[in-house]
C-alpha cells in the first residue's frame, strides 16, 4: 500500500545521495574558494562585493577572471563578455541535462540552472546515465549542487577573512595562475586540448599588455578555435583510406 510518506522518503534519499556523491569533489573546491576570496580582497574588491560575487555569479573560473579584469580597470562590457566566454561550457552542460529535466516545473529548472557547475554536472549526469530518468532524480541533482554552493560560500568567506588579514606586502597574485594550473593540467587529455592550451598560452603572453584585457579575451577565442581545428583535423579520414575505398 502506498503511503504519503513514501515520496518524501524517496526525495530525502535522493537528496542525501547527491550530497554524498559531491563530498569527494569538495576537497578540491574548498581551497579554490579560499584562494578566490583572498585574491579578491587583495586585488582591491570590497569584502561584501567579493562575497556577493560568489553568491550571484557562482562560477570559480569566471570570478577569478572578473576580479583580475576589475583590478586592471577594464570596461564593464569586456568583463561581461569575457566571463560569458569562460562560462560558455555551461550551455553544453544544460543541453546534456535537458532531456532529464524537461518534465520539471520552470522554478525547478531555474534553480538547477543557477546551481549548475562543473562538479554538479559531473555527479548529476552520472546519476542520470546510470539509473535513467526518475521522478525524484532532480533531488539528487539538487543535493549535490547545494552541497557545492554551500561550500563555495563558506570557503569564500574564509578566504575573504584571511585575505583581509594578510599584510599588503604579502602579494597573493600567485594564487590566480597556480589555481588555474591546478584545474587545467588534469584535464589536458588529447592533442586537440594540448593544442588549444598551448596556442592560447602563447597568445595570452603576447597580449599581456594589450589594453582592456583584450589579450586574455583574444587568447580564449583563438585557443578554442585552435582546439576545434585540431579536433577536426584529427578526426578527418586519412588520404590512404580514401584511396583504398576508391579502389
Amino acid at each position: 500500500m502506498t503511503t504519503t510518506g513514501a515520496p518524501a522518503a524517496r526525495r530525502g534519499a535522493e537528496f542525501l545521495a547527491g550530497i554524498r556523491a559531491q563530498v569527494p569533489l569538495l576537497l578540491g573546491v574548498a581551497p579554490f574558494g579560499m584562494a578566490y576570496g583572498a585574491y579578491a580582497v587583495k586585488t582591491g574588491l570590497p569584502s561584501g562585493l567579493a562575497q556577493a560575487m560568489s553568491a550571484i555569479v557562482f562560477g570559480g573560473a569566471s570570478q577569478f577572471v572578473g576580479v583580475r579584469l576589475l583590478g586592471n580597470g577594464v570596461p564593464g562590457a569586456i568583463i561581461v563578455l569575457t566571463t560569458l566566454l569562460v562560462n560558455g561550457r555551461h550551455m553544453l552542460y544544460s543541453a546534456a541535462l535537458a532531456p532529464y529535466t524537461d518534465h520539471l516545473s520552470r522554478r525547478w529548472r531555474w534553480l538547477l540552472a543557477y546551481l549548475l557547475t562543473d562538479e554538479a554536472y559531473a555527479t548529476a549526469i552520472t546519476r542520470y546515465r546510470r539509473a535513467g530518468p526518475s521522478m525524484h532524480a532532480h533531488w539528487f541533482f539538487f543535493g549535490s549542487a547545494l552541497a557545492l554552493w554551500s561550500t563555495w560560500q563558506v570557503t569564500t568567506a574564509v578566504g575573504v577573512f584571511v585575505g583581509a588579514a594578510v599584510p599588503d606586502s604579502w602579494s597573493l597574485d600567485f594564487a590566480l595562475p597556480l589555481t588555474f594550473l591546478a584545474i587545467l593540467v588534469p584535464v589536458l587529455r588529447g592533442r586537440s586540448a594540448g593544442a588549444a592550451a598551448a596556442i592560447a598560452g602563447v597568445v595570452a603572453v603576447v597580449g599581456f599588455r594589450w589594453p582592456y584585457g583584450t589579450g586574455l579575451l583574444t587568447a580564449m577565442v583563438v585557443g578554442m578555435a585552435a582546439g576545434i581545428a585540431a579536433d577536426m583535423a584529427l578526426c578527418s579520414p586519412e588520404p590512404a583510406d580514401e584511396a583504398a575505398v576508391s579502389e
